[in-house]
């Protein structure tokens, strides 16, 4: 069924804008056209996402965190395993995915720690990520406020990922 969505899906779109007369192909390239701008207004914050998260891991940074902070994860109640997985996850998703396919070959699929990874993973965001692509485009400039709630949103729900998955 999941294979007819996309094609459904177009095909209600192209029979919608028959009826209201739009030029669905002008419309298309329009949307495209625009697009080529805004990719090159937010490649440089994307960039230097990505270039922060790489000098991060490469420098150890992250490793010694996750050390610092393993004592605070296990009173919260999250494995120390999943410390760095913690750290790198408002940073970047695909960081975050690899980190999780090193938990499934240590652990197994089916552990606890890996359940756990994998809730985290679901229920959180990049938050420096989104905040980078999402801000860039607006007049907010003061995240003042903004990324800590998100961090401590992220970090909550961390917590109740590993309080549910205990008891599943």
């Amino acid at each position: 069924m999941s294979n007819y969505i996309l094609p459904i899906l177009f095909i209600a779109i192209f029979i919608y804008s028959y009826f209201k007369k739009v030029n669905t192909y002008d419309t298309f390239v329009k949307g495209a056209k625009g697009a080529i701008p805004l990719v090159l207004d937010i490649f440089p914050f994307i960039a230097t996402i990505m270039i922060a998260v790489a000098l991060l891991r490469l420098s150890g940074i992250t490793n010694l965190l996750a050390y610092v902070l393993n004592p605070v994860f296990s009173f919260l109640g999250i494995p120390s395993e999943l410390s760095e997985l913690i750290l790198l996850r408002p940073f970047t998703g695909s960081g975050s995915y690899a980190l999780l396919n090193d938990v499934f070959l240590k652990f197994g699929a089916d552990s606890y720690i890996s359940r756990c990874a994998c809730v985290i993973l679901g229920s959180s965001e990049t938050i420096f990520y989104v905040a980078t692509v999402y801000f860039s485009q607006t007049k907010v400039k003061k995240l003042l406020y903004a990324i800590p709630v998100a961090l401590l949103c992220a970090l909550v729900g961390a917590i109740v990922a590993c309080f549910i998955c205990r008891f599943i």
